[in-house]
């Protein structure tokens, strides 16, 4: 059910004073969605892709091997989908290595107002990066980018990787950490080692999802992570965990609920943030089930939760401007 968007004045209507603390105070409570069930006031989806195949150029991401991905994906067709609540804005995480896709979404964003946010893919650890960062910090939607493992891990023990990821809190910008469990103490050393950077653990950490106790690598690192008051963690990723890319992906809140109680345990409801990893999610169930499944989930935790983790914390991390 799509709800009326307020004004900027009522979306940010407090300020944070640091990333442990709740980040609004007196703001509106959930309301039950059409269903009954408790649903926040706003949802910003902090993990979307788009691209556009059809381009003169193409793109280096999805693969034409991948024809469930490899299509036209705009924020329309997103938009489109079949959902009981329409998210009201939407942050994109960018796949793609080239350079000028971050251009590309940005100059989408200023087409469509949807688009808050963007988390850009710039080459850490060569000379180029200070300056690509300083020209695309210059944009307003560009919050942060983003280090997929094999990358953070090449650049680990460089002293590149530290100084350029200390050149993102002086933008007032983000670090998206794409890494699984056995790197997550690594990352909580980088976390230590810039205590202003805020930092942003994707995917709840690619664990495998079966339904039984996760691994207790992944435990550690996910303990290890959280013990950083400057980390925080994506509610996305979940359906991945499951393996299931057929679609069959299971829609019990239970099946997933060994894994997301760790996760919860760790961040609690101030350092968690509501993403789809659409419409990579979509190879392993539609939209709605991802959805429906964080909703009721975070939603037994209470009305204030559901306010923090589904807009309130991405505000507060990415310093979306809506």
């Amino acid at each position: 059910m799509k709800r009326r968007v307020k004004g900027r004045r009522d979306f940010v209507c407090c300020a944070a004073a640091g990333l442990g603390t709740a980040f609004v105070a007196g703001c509106d409570s959930a309301a039950p969605d059409r269903d009954g069930a408790p649903a926040p006031k706003r949802i910003i989806d902090t993990h979307a892709h788009f691209y556009d195949p059809s381009r003169p150029q193409g793109v280096p991401w999805p693969s034409k091997n991948e024809p469930q991905l490899y299509r036209t994906v705009l924020p329309r067709d997103y938009r489109a989908l079949a959902v009981s609540r329409h998210a009201d804005a939407a942050v994109v995480v960018e796949a793609s290595e080239w350079v000028e896709d971050n251009q590309w979404v940005l100059d989408l964003a200023a087409q469509d107002g949807f688009l808050v946010g963007l988390v850009g893919n710039l080459p850490v650890g060569t000379d180029e990066f200070p300056g690509l960062l300083k020209r695309f910090a210059a944009n307003p939607r560009f919050r942060g980018i983003r280090l997929h493992e094999p990358v953070f891990r090449k650049l680990l023990g460089t002293p590149a990787l530290l100084a350029h990821l200390k050149l993102l809190p002086k933008h007032d910008l983000e670090f998206d950490a794409n890494v699984g469990g056995a790197a997550l103490p690594e990352l909580a050393k980088v976390a230590r080692a810039i205590p202003d950077l805020r930092v942003v653990v994707n995917h709840i950490a690619n664990v495998r999802i079966d339904g039984k106790e996760p691994p207790e690598v992944w435990r550690q690192g996910i303990g290890a992570a959280a013990a950083c008051g400057n980390v925080c963690c994506k509610f996305s990723g979940i359906l991945e965990g499951s393996g299931k890319r057929d679609g069959s992906a299971p829609r019990a809140v239970d099946f997933y609920r060994k894994a997301l109680d760790v996760v919860w345990a760790a961040f609690g409801e101030d350092r968690l943030i509501y993403g789809s990893n659409w419409p990579v999610s979509e190879l392993f169930a539609p939209l709605e089930t991802i959805q429906t499944l964080a909703l009721e989930y975070v939603g037994a935790h209470g009305a204030k939760a559901l306010e923090k983790v589904f807009w309130q914390n991405a505000v507060k991390v990415y310093k979306c401007k809506v």
